[in-house]
C-alpha cells in the first residue's frame, strides 16, 4: 500500500519505518524536498523508502499519517491539493501541544474542541481517524513489549470504513483487535488529547515513557 507518513520526528520516524518492514510503498513529508531527516531515513531504509514535500507524500499515499507537531499539523495539510488530500484515510496521531510557555506544555485547543475535529472541519472530504496519539511512539509499532501487548489503544472518527482500516493497520502493529477500543465519532478526540497531560505527568513522576492504559472493567 502507498503510505504517506507527514512528519520527520520521532513519531514519524517510528511509524514510517514500521510501515517500511511491513512492507508498504512509504514516502515521508516534510516541509522541503530535501529535508536532512528525510533523507536519513530513506539512506536508513537503503532506499526503499521516499521523501518529498508534504504535497508530494499527500499526493503518493493512499491513506495518510499526520506525525507533524499539533500546531503545524493544518498548515502542513493545506500546502496540498484538494485533489490529493479528498477521500483518502488521515490517521491523526498529532497533539496539540503548546509549548510556548515552557514545560511542561499546554493545550492550544481543549474542552470543546480538539486538534483532530478542527483537521476535519478545514478538509471535510478528508477521513480523519484520531489514533496512537495515546502512548510513546515505540508502544504504537510495538504493543507487545509491555505486558505481553495485553493494554489498550483506541479510534475515534467519523466514517466506519476508515476506523475498519485503521484498525486493520494497528493490528498489522501487533495490536490486538480486543484492545482496540472505538470510541465513536470525532468528537471523542478531545478526551483522547486532553490524556495528554495526565501522560505528561505520569512521565515526569516515573521518568518513563514505556507505560500505557488497560481498560479494567
Amino acid at each position: 500500500m502507498r503510505i504517506a507518513v507527514l512528519g520527520t520526528g520521532m513519531v514519524g520516524d517510528t511509524i514510517g519505518s514500521k510501515l517500511v518492514e511491513l512492507g508498504h510503498d512509504v514516502m515521508m513529508g516534510s516541509r522541503t524536498p530535501q529535508n536532512e531527516e528525510a533523507q536519513a531515513f530513506i539512506a536508513k531504509h537503503n532506499n526503499k523508502a521516499k521523501a518529498g514535500t508534504f504535497a508530494d507524500a499527500a499526493r503518493h499515499g493512499e491513506i495518510l499519517f499526520n506525525c507533524t507537531s499539533g500546531l503545524g499539523s493544518v498548515e502542513a495539510l493545506k500546502s496540498a491539493s484538494e485533489n490529493d488530500l479528498n477521500g483518502k484515510i488521515l490517521v491523526d496521531i498529532a497533539n496539540p501541544l503548546d509549548f510556548s510557555k515552557g514545560m511542561p506544555p499546554s493545550l492550544f485547543v481543549v474542552n470543546t474542541n480538539s486538534l483532530a475535529e478542527e483537521i476535519q472541519l478545514k478538509f471535510p472530504l478528508v477521513k480523519v481517524v484520531k489514533a496512537l496519539n495515546t502512548m510513546w511512539c515505540g508502544l504504537m509499532v510495538n504493543p507487545g513489549m509491555l505486558n505481553n501487548g495485553d493494554h489498550n489503544t483506541f479510534v475515534a472518527g467519523n466514517d466506519a470504513a476508515a476506523k475498519e482500516k485503521v484498525q486493520d493497520i494497528l493490528k498489522s502493529f501487533g495490536w490486538s483487535g480486543k484492545n482496540i477500543l472505538d470510541l465513536g465519532d470525532i468528537t471523542k478526540s478531545r478526551g483522547l488529547e486532553m490524556y495528554l497531560p495526565l501522560w505528561l505527568s505520569i512521565y515526569g513522576a516515573t521518568n518513563n515513557g514505556a507505560f500505557n492504559i488497560k481498560i479494567v472493567s
